[in-house]
């Protein structure tokens, strides 16, 4: 068996940043290395390099339904090329001896906007480099990693730095009787955030009713999957983190907080430009009253892979 010749098959990259991701039109370099128990006879060793992206979901099901299934799926490259050939000419093959061999390898990744690596519930977005040993007169031994790319996104754009604020307000009833005003105001000094970040959210009450009330922060992604032409279409909503503040006594106002939330770190990028596949996320900032409806405010937020500075207000 071939998998008993070929032992510690090792697909190494030489890191090109800290988070060792790539990109559109990055150069990728590194090398393969294994070791061979027995002399084999071997006629080339190929990399190819993929991006793609699918999904898949069903509906209905049980006795009396049909289940339904959709899915789609999209190609955005397939590049070949060669590691190792041997007797190109003839079409022969060497033999190898045993003990361990390394070859280097380079592959650039084509230019074009592809969406940044996705793994969700109903679909996700793979870039995998693949590594084939060919013998003569067997089937191709694969060798597959994932690698991890990044769209990069333009944090020059001044929406991403400027600051977001909302209120909403209410009242509270309980049978004939009226209660006093209950607002909230909330902001965020800015739009772009990285993943690991924490996002100090600003809040400001007034709880003019009889009952007492606590505000909560938490941070969703909404992954939303389409079918081609987005006749069909799957939303899954994932709370990724969540806080609450100080409980807010009755019949008090101008009340002011500041509630932090950190963004996990392996929180995956916003993704609005593939065509089955949305990634987005909401900071939503809640004041919860006991016996009565939430009071809601939504902030939706850009997960960059940089930095963004804050740009305060020109009134500050």
């Amino acid at each position: 068996m071939f998998q008993n010749t070929v032992k510690n098959f090792k697909i190494n990259f030489n890191a090109l940043n800290q988070g060792n991701t790539f990109s559109s039109g990055d150069v990728m370099t590194g090398h393969i290395s294994f070791d061979l128990t027995k002399e084999t006879k071997i006629s080339s060793i190929t990399m190819t390099l993929t991006g793609k992206a699918n999904v898949h979901w069903s509906t209905g099901g049980g006795k009396k339904r049909r289940r339904r299934h959709y899915s789609a799926k999209l190609d955005f490259f397939d590049l070949k090329s060669v590691i190792v050939q041997q007797n190109s000419a003839t079409g022969g093959a060497a033999t190898f001896k045993a003990g361990t061999h390394v070859y280097p390898f380079t592959c650039q990744v084509p230019q074009g906007n592809f969406p940044s690596s996705f793994h969700g519930v109903y679909g996700h977005i793979t870039y995998n480099l693949t590594v084939a040993v060919h013998r003569p007169w067997h089937m191709s031994k694969d060798f597959v990693t994932e690698c991890n790319f990044v769209n990069r996104i333009n944090t020059n754009q001044p929406e991403l730095h400027a600051p977001l604020s909302g209120s909403n307000s209410m009242t509270v009833c309980c049978l004939w009787c009226t209660s006093g005003p209950i607002e909230m105001t909330a902001s965020i000094e800015k739009k772009g955030f990285m993943p690991g970040e924490t996002v100090k959210i600003i809040c400001e009450f007034i709880n003019g009713s009889s009952r007492t009330a606590t505000p909560k922060v938490s941070l969703q992604q909404k992954q939303v999957f389409y079918t081609h032409n987005k006749n069909h279409r799957r939303m899954h909503v994932k709370k990724l983190m969540s806080s609450a503040g100080q409980l807010v006594s009755e019949r008090i106002s101008d009340r002011r907080t500041v509630i932090e939330l950190t963004i996990p770190s392996s929180a995956s990028l916003t993704i609005s430009n593939c065509s089955i596949i949305d990634v987005e996320y909401l900071i939503e900032v809640s004041f919860s009253v006991r016996g009565s409806p939430d009071l809601d405010v939504l902030f939706p937020i850009i997960m960059c892979d940089a930095p963004v500075d804050a740009h305060p207000p020109s009134y500050l």
